[in-house]
């Protein structure tokens, strides 16, 4: 394992976005992240289980939510940013996180739904808030 063991910061999980994989950088200014797994799980009571229920996972689902600030000239943020105003297929990019083990989790297309762009109180730091949801099954790279 080439990452981190133990307990860890949450500050040590990466995240990159961008056109491509091989473009792809770490988007600044991040400083919430949450996950939430959506499973889709079949169930149904067969006689011969005795009223016992059985069930089978079918399908799985990752939305991944980040809260930062807007900072105009990074890349990673821009790329972000950039798709505020986009739809069908052009809403989609690259996005790769990488957690304190150094395990890679990626999508080629995933779907950027951005929810606030700089917005906020005349005091702030305009917000970059958006969600990543899942576009099909991601790459899971182990860490070394």
């Amino acid at each position: 394992m080439s990452g981190k063991t133990g307990v860890f910061p949450v500050l040590d999980n990466k995240f990159k976005s961008g056109a491509k994989n091989d473009g792809a950088t770490v988007i600044a200014d991040m400083e919430t992240f949450s996950i939430s797994f959506s499973n889709g799980v079949e169930t149904w009571t067969p006689m011969d289980q005795e009223g016992w229920q059985r069930a089978l996972m079918t399908a799985k689902a990752i939305t991944i939510t980040l809260n930062g600030k807007r900072n105009i000239g990074d890349t990673g943020n821009d790329f972000v940013a950039g798709k505020t105003w986009s739809n069908g297929r052009d809403a989609e990019g690259y996005f790769e996180w990488e957690m304190p083990d150094g395990t890679a989790i990626s999508w080629e297309n995933a779907v950027y739904d951005v929810k606030n762009c700089g917005g906020g109180d005349s005091t702030n730091v305009g917000a970059l808030e958006f969600d990543v949801i899942s576009n099909g099954k991601p790459t899971i790279t182990p860490a070394l």
